[in-house]
């Protein structure tokens, strides 16, 4: 049996080799630094597993260079970046993560939304680049007694719950099946999607992408927001539409945004290839612009798809990897993605 790995740090290298050998399997492994798309392709492609990271993009082209490919592994709980229907035409299997990152990305979240309620980088840079501790335009606003709207209640939904009551702010939350026990556990309220937008002071957005998700927020519904409610999301870029996020904020409507995540994020990572090939068609120049402006916005934080980021959640990423890949290996698979035939 033969596994790839592709985009591990070094240190990651070390602890799969370790878990795996551990596990007790006979697997040949590799490790590439690089990610997987069909610009970056091993010549020795014959494997029986991959494991990849969601700036891998697994299309149909890719897919069928590897011939004796049986299972792809991907470390995260999303998989919009692997095409599941050539998958199941070719009957590979494919697992994920489903839970390592709950409390980790609702605690970005959180650090987010801190960041622009107490105007935390403006400060910064204000000293930093001036010398100057003048509090004059640092004015913020408590998190106590705010209403916080969460918008997905699931793994990190439930987290960002908790984290709320711990700063005294009213939860109300949306989600398309109410957990009725989890409401009554952690005293808030679900309300209407439209609700949750009038109501919020703040909205947080912990829902998987999916074509239902797509451009949740868009313009008709931030328009419903609050006048002067934050948004914060840590989900995927493409669940809000980036220009109308960009007219409430420039008009006010919007009071500002707390962003790890953006559309066409891949591109704005890798801008010199855009620089010298141009944007391909599935990426949307306007779009791409829209969010340089949000990167410039002084009511606006952006980080790098960081939120899951911390050595804890990488290494309970990296164990339910090694479980996936042995479960597999032995016969027991786990955590697999369901296709939509079944």
């Amino acid at each position: 049996m033969k596994i790839v790995f592709f985009g591990t740090k070094p240190w990651e290298k070390d602890y799969l080799t370790l878990k795996i050998k551990d596990s007790g399997v006979e697997a040949g492994l590799e490790f590439i630094e690089g990610t997987l798309n069909k610009d970056n392709i091993p010549q020795s492609a014959d494997c029986d597993i991959i494991s990849v990271f969601v700036g891998s993009e697994i299309n149909r082209e890719v897919i069928d260079k590897f011939s004796n490919l049986k299972l792809i592994v991907t470390r995260s709980t999303g998989y919009d970046h692997i095409d599941l229907v050539a998958c199941e035409d070719r009957g590979i299997l494919v697992a994920s993560v489903p839970s390592y990152g709950e409390n980790t990305v609702a605690e970005h979240a959180f650090a987010l939304l801190l960041c622009l309620s107490r105007k935390i980088y403006l400060g910064y840079e204000q000293i930093r680049e001036n010398g100057s501790f003048n509090v004059d335009n640092l004015q913020g606003f408590d998190l106590k007694g705010k209403t916080l709207g969460v918008i997905g209640t699931g793994r990190i939904g439930k987290h960002a719950i908790k984290m709320a009551n711990g700063f005294d702010m009213k939860v109300i939350a949306y989600d398309t099946y109410p957990n009725k026990e989890l409401e009554k556990e952690l005293c808030f309220t679900y309300h209407s999607f439209n609700e949750v937008l009038a109501e919020s002071d703040v909205i947080t957005i912990h829902v998987p992408y999916l074509k239902e998700t797509h451009h949740l927020l868009n313009e008709e519904s931030i328009n419903k927001m609050k006048p002067g409610a934050y948004l914060i999301n840590t989900s995927r870029g493409a669940v809000v539409e980036t220009e109308a996020l960009v007219k409430a904020l420039e008009s006010g409507h919007l009071g500002g945004a707390g962003l790890d995540v953006l559309e066409e994020e891949g591109v704005i990572k890798d801008e010199l290839e855009f620089v010298l090939r141009g944007h391909p068609k599935e990426h949307d120049l306007k779009t791409i612009l829209s969010n340089h402006v949000l990167i410039d916005l002084p009511n606006v934080i952006v980080t790098p798809h960081n939120a899951f980021n911390t050595k804890e959640a990488i290494e309970r990423i990296l164990d339910t990897t090694v479980e996936d890949i042995t479960g597999f290996i032995k016969g027991k698979p786990v955590n697999l993605v369901k296709f939509k035939s079944e």
